[in-house]
């Protein structure tokens, strides 16, 4: 071909090309989200280890109406569990043995605790029942049976009738609904985490509550159980109930509330 030829080829490629239509690449599919949880939905915590096996199970149940959320700790667990109208609790925790997470739950709350967890022997079972678990499901499990067991506890629980949230301790009683504390009917003056220190020694009868638990559940802090933070609310504690023997230190555990009026003195044991 001779170079005029190529020259007048070259504005009709040129004009081709630029009319060439354009073919847009194919859109990617949608993910639709999971709908919002309808007004009064269900409640539910999952405490899973597993990031990804926590994500699924949480779009899961949103998908299914229930408003879902997650912590992967046992030290947010103990916080986030006021919240929860039913617990999913992993047993296998990276701060906090998941049984030790169930009977501190049971201790402050009446909210239904179902174990979803790997450890799947009898023992297991019978440990995780006798911890206060309301129900044992053992993976790798089916959606829809953990459904139907969610369903049932749930039942169970409407049925009973609703205990009343108030710890009474000689003249000394504690409304957990309305984070209220008297002594002798006259309102005590609490911060936030005095209350909540003050409600979880109430909530033992009277049993030693160790410090790592303490800072777990009224501080979220499992790594610090030997700082001073328990320590000082103690005391002001102490000081707002007017007396030493009311909070009761118990060396190299932890504390446990006692009566006001003894002799011994509140470091002695």
């Amino acid at each position: 071909m001779n170079r005029q030829a190529v020259d007048l080829l070259g504005p009709i490629s040129e004009r081709y090309h630029s009319h060439r239509p354009t073919v847009a690449p194919p859109a990617a599919p949608a993910v639709p989200s999971p709908p919002a949880p309808r007004e009064g939905a269900l409640r539910v915590l999952v405490i899973e280890n597993d990031a990804r096996a926590a994500e699924t199970l949480i779009k899961s149940l949103l998908r299914q109406g229930y408003a879902a959320q997650g912590v992967s700790t046992g030290a947010h667990a103990l916080h986030a569990h006021h919240d929860a109208d039913l617990v999913l609790l992993d047993l296998d925790l990276p701060d906090l043995d998941g049984l030790e997470v169930c009977r501190t739950i049971r201790t402050v709350s009446d909210t239904p605790v179902i174990a979803v967890t790997a450890r799947n022997s009898e023992l297991d079972r019978v440990l995780g029942l006798q911890a206060g678990a309301d129900d044992y499901l053992a993976k790798p499990y089916g959606f829809r049976e953990l459904l139907a067991r969610m369903e049932a506890v749930m039942r169970r629980v409407r049925a009973q009738p609703s205990a009343a949230q108030v710890i009474h301790h000689g003249p000394l009683r504690i409304d957990a609904d309305a984070r209220l504390a008297t002594l002798d009917g006259k309102p005590v003056d609490l911060t936030r985490k005095e209350f909540d220190l003050l409600h979880l020694l109430a909530s033992r009868s009277g049993a030693v509550v160790p410090r790592r638990q303490i800072m777990a559940q009224v501080w979220g802090d499992t790594w610090s159980p030997h700082g001073r933070t328990v320590d000082t609310h103690v005391g002001t504690l102490r000081n707002k109930l007017g007396s030493s023997t009311w909070v009761i230190t118990v060396r190299g555990v932890g504390f446990r509330l006692g009566h006001p009026g003894g002799t011994r003195s509140a470091n002695s044991e």
